[in-house]
């Protein structure tokens, strides 16, 4: 399993280094190392890009790398750079030394504040911008791929006095990696087969700081339906996780699609930035990194525009009553059968659909008809086949599937239908 997991994130890096350099960073500055940054107990290296037109108080953004990767990959790979250039802020790489080349998100001294491990180190690296580059420390944000979107877990459990924010890109919740054996590989945790309540979630990340009364950093979690690497339950978990952290609602607040295949909702807020934000990509695998995301990324930190939070463009809001949704649940000991009928109640045909809800706790999808669901639990997406893609004006459709429950039968609150709310009967 390990070495399956080596295999496919030197392809990620591969894939990162070679596909995401679309924004080459300035000439008229580069890439640094500091040493003696201070306490380092497991031995990082610290890498700085400095911009020429770095702001009096600059924001500092750590950007932690994949398996396999360095700092200097995750500089010369992503537009973090280029950003950086644009908006004045620094941007710190921490780079692993161990031969894994992958971060500690497993150990004990990895899950504490003020441990012996590597997230101590990253925030050496943060309070040395702070006292030699005069950073703003309130303006510290983290993002991370893979092995980085776990540190990204890490650091805002251990430090939510320290981040404002983060962003995790393929990774898996606060302590779902953790061992005692000294390893660094968690097959459960990976395989997507850890899971807990939402209290369970959030009950390890203030361990991490017992005691903790001050506010907590806001979390974007992006994942791909089809990771095989980390897979894709570890995305629910997530949301159960930081949403439990910051004491917001499970049902999301909004959800849309800012583009295709890709499925957002927001808790705690509609704006920008919402407390919690997750990205679904239908269809996506391990390496979701992409052209454009690094400035999604920023828009969710807030750290663009010299600081001040940006907003989305405005839009026209979804039409009201597109659709309308009709549900029938047959339940039984530990299962049920749902029916779902909807109706276009636009004036337009609709063709090809997707139908997005929030599965309630405790129900996980064994089979469907008449639709395609993904995934089986949690944030679920129904899709269209191949004969009922059309749907004209007026016109109903009925899809439906069995499901598991510990208890909990109830049926979906919300629904919306290529991202337009629907009414619900």
């Amino acid at each position: 399993m390990k070495s399956r997991l080596v295999a496919a994130l030197f392809a990620l890096a591969l894939a990162v280094g070679g596909a995401l350099a679309l924004s080459p960073p300035s000439a008229a500055a580069a890439l640094t190392e500091v040493t003696n940054f201070g306490y380092n107990p497991s031995g990082l290296r610290m890498y700085e890009y400095v911009p020429a037109n770095v702001a009096q108080r600059p924001a500092v953004l750590v950007a932690v790398h994949y398996c396999t990767g360095s700092g200097p990959d995750m500089y010369s790979g992503t537009e973090y750079a280029s950003l950086a250039d644009r908006y004045g802020f620094i941007v710190v790489y921490p780079s692993v030394t161990r031969s894994s080349k992958c971060f500690d998100v497993s150990s004990p001294g990895a899950l504490t504040r003020n441990g012996n491990s590597d997230p101590a180190g990253i925030v050496s690296m943060v309070r040395w911008e702070q006292q030699n580059r005069g950073a703003d420390p309130d303006r510290v944000y983290v993002t991370g791929i893979s092995s980085g979107a776990m540190m990204t877990n890490v650091l805002l459990g251990d430090y939510p006095d320290v981040f404002k924010a983060g962003s995790a890109v393929a990774g898996v919740p606060f302590g779902c990696f953790a061992t005692t054996d000294g390893s660094e590989w968690n097959s459960a945790c990976a395989n997507g087969t850890v899971t807990k309540t939402p209290q369970q979630w959030g009950d390890l990340v203030r361990a991490a700081h017992p005691g903790y009364g001050g506010s907590r950093p806001r979390m974007q979690i992006w994942h791909g339906t089809n990771d095989d690497v980390l897979r894709y339950p570890n995305f629910g978990e997530q949301i159960k996780q930081w949403t439990n952290v910051l004491g917001v609602g499970q049902m999301p607040s909004s959800t849309d699609q800012p583009q295709a295949n890709w499925t957002r909702t927001r808790y705690g807020g509609t704006g920008t930035t919402a407390p919690v934000e997750a990205i679904s990509i239908q269809g996506g695998g391990h390496n979701i990194m992409a052209g454009g995301m690094a400035a999604r990324i920023l828009d969710f930190l807030g750290i663009t525009g010299g600081g001040t939070p940006p907003t989305d463009p405005p839009t026209d809001p979804p039409p009201s009553g597109a659709c309308r949704v009709g549900v029938t649940v047959n339940a039984w000991n530990t299962g049920l059968t749902e029916t779902i009928t909807i109706t276009n109640t636009g004036s337009s045909a609709v063709n090809g659909w997707s139908l997005a809800f929030t599965l309630p706790s405790g129900q996980t999808i064994t089979s469907g008809w008449n639709a395609a669901f993904s995934p089986a639990g949690g944030q679920v997406t129904a899709r269209n086949v191949s004969y009922n893609a059309s749907l004209a004006s007026g016109a109903s459709v009925s899809i439906g599937f069995q499901a598991t429950h510990n208890g909990n039968t109830a049926k979906p609150a919300s629904f919306t239908l290529n991202g337009a709310s629907c009414t619900v009967t």
